[in-house]
């Protein structure tokens, strides 16, 4: 079974390519699908954040606001810590537990989608790591329009995150996410059959 890292900054694209991926037969594991279900309303990890920030951050549904949540998160790096310290853990839990479906299935090439993969130090878990990057001001306007934020908001997120720069230099293979969404596609599978050409 081939463990794919596949991660890429905010606004990237990489969402997108892991689609791609999966309509080519990848098993795919979405880390951020993976944080929402660890603090779902009744998970510990929801009541220890609730604890730790307030009950200001549930909703009236007693689910996580997750817009109070990334204002907080993305305004304070030591309150983004505290977070990261209380859900990153379950969230690593809910991956080895899909990966271990992954196995029993038989599955032959599996996509970990994690957007934070080297800022949490999981490069070494995966067989191969491919980022997905494109040019910071495309980002930016990419992630304004996409969640209805200030260029302030955006800024700060994009802050948030290792340089672009830095991710390029530690992974295997990188695709480069500035044109239209068919040229994405080609590079997309350029890599694809690099990585995954006998599965």
């Amino acid at each position: 079974m081939l463990r794919v890292g596949l991660t890429g900054n905010i606004a990237s694209g990489k969402s997108t390519v892991a689609r791609l991926w999966a309509g080519k037969g990848a098993w795919l594991i979405d880390a951020d699908e993976l944080a929402r279900r660890a603090v779902a309303p009744g998970s510990q990890a929801l009541a220890r954040i609730v604890h730790e920030f307030g009950p200001q951050l549930l909703d009236a549904a007693g689910e996580l606001d997750r817009a109070a949540m990334r204002r907080i998160a993305f305004g304070d790096a030591e309150a983004r810590r505290r977070l990261e310290a209380i859900v990153h853990p379950e969230v690593g839990r809910l991956r080895a537990e899909e990966e271990r479906c992954a196995r029993a299935a038989g599955a032959r090439v599996v996509v970990h989608d994690i957007p934070l993969l080297f800022e949490v130090g999981l490069e070494r878990d995966f067989d191969v790591l491919v980022l997905v990057d494109a040019p910071a001001e495309l980002r930016l306007r990419r992630l304004m329009r996409a969640r209805n934020l200030s260029e302030p908001e955006a800024r700060a997120m994009l802050q948030a995150q290792m340089p672009a720069a830095e991710k390029r230099a530690r992974a295997d293979y990188v695709i480069q996410n500035d044109g239209t969404l068919e040229q994405l596609a080609a590079r997309a599978e350029e890599v694809w059959q690099a990585i995954a050409p006998s599965r």
